[in-house]
């Protein structure tokens, strides 16, 4: 069976001036970060990958990075659409930007037959995250039942931070065997005077542990999941206030109402290696000040694939 790791690259990039920050270069050979993810994966074992991407990026898409990769490894497609709805729905009024995280695994349904790794396209996790998910998956993980057998990349929070603007981190709190106990999705967390400060979902002001874990959207699931994806869809769909057009269908909540719900363990795979990516048009130089520090360490090649 293949070992499938699927990016995220749909996203509309509206904080990076307009451009598709996916598909920015950062590396000395004209990588872009999605490069170093997949040269990462396919080191630790992995040997497929599922690129979701919007129907309107394809052809860009995959002249940058897509036919290269097919050339390394199994590649597949699949397409987050913003009316990409259950049926009896329809977008509101407004609406501009897809629907998140979790619709966007949901549109790998029929695609994955066994336990997948899930990741951002615009993040730098790190080798360590894929070589710990890869053996968990591997190894440890229990295919089928319930509660789902889960795992996930768990960041220390300092190693995420941009000092180009604040960020949205999944905020995690651990059970004293290394699994979730509970995922709080928090909004606007930068560094202060006062210290490190982000904000719940209603809003209010709340103070940050440094070393709290955190998550950055690298999940390992079973296949089960994405059919737990499609069932819960219409249930966010009817939970969204009149006028709201930005709620979105997001990966660390769904985890965290089963995990509380007791139909998933997640098992935290810790990391000490430093997170980076473009959240902020002003992040790409750092990237490539980090991405040229990794090659003169000998991390990876001058040109990574050659």
């Amino acid at each position: 069976m293949k070992t499938t790791l699927v990016i995220m690259a749909a996203g509309i990039g509206s904080r990076f001036g307009g451009g598709i920050k996916q598909l920015a270069p950062v590396g000395p050979g004209g990588e872009i970060i999605m490069d170093y993810s997949i040269h990462d994966a396919l080191e630790a074992g992995f040997d497929r990958i599922i690129f979701i991407i919007r129907r309107d990026l394809e052809a860009d898409f995959k002249e940058i990075i897509g036919n290269r990769i097919e050339k390394l490894t199994e590649v597949a497609y699949a397409y987050q659409e913003l009316n990409d709805l259950p049926e009896g729905y329809s977008v509101p009024a407004g609406r501009t930007k897809p629907w998140g995280t979790g619709q966007a695994v949901l549109s790998i349904k029929g695609l994955v037959d066994g336990p997948f790794a899930v990741i951002n396209a615009d993040d730098y996790y790190g080798k360590e995250c894929f070589r710990q998910m890869y053996r968990y998956m591997t190894e440890e993980m229990r295919a089928e039942g319930k509660p789902y057998d889960m795992c996930m990349s768990g960041f220390v929070l300092a190693n995420t931070l941009s000092e180009n603007g604040a960020v949205t981190r999944g905020v995690c709190t651990a059970n004293n065997d290394g699994t979730l106990k509970e995922v709080n999705e928090t909004y606007d967390i930068q560094m202060t005077e006062e210290g490190l400060y982000g904000k719940d979902e209603s809003g209010k002001k709340v103070a940050l542990d440094p070393k709290r874990p955190v998550s950055m959207n690298m999940w390992g699931l079973p296949a089960a999941f994405v059919d737990e994806l499609e069932k819960g869809f219409p249930q966010f769909l009817d939970s969204i206030p009149d006028g709201d057009l930005k709620k979105e269908y997001l990966l660390p909540q769904i985890i965290d109402k089963l995990v509380k719900s007791g139909e998933a363990t997640v098992k935290i795979l810790n990391t000490p290696d430093k997170w980076f990516g473009v959240t902020y048009k002003e992040d790409r130089q750092a990237v490539v000040d980090a991405i040229r520090k990794l090659v003169e360490e000998g991390v990876y090649k001058e040109k990574l694939f050659s």
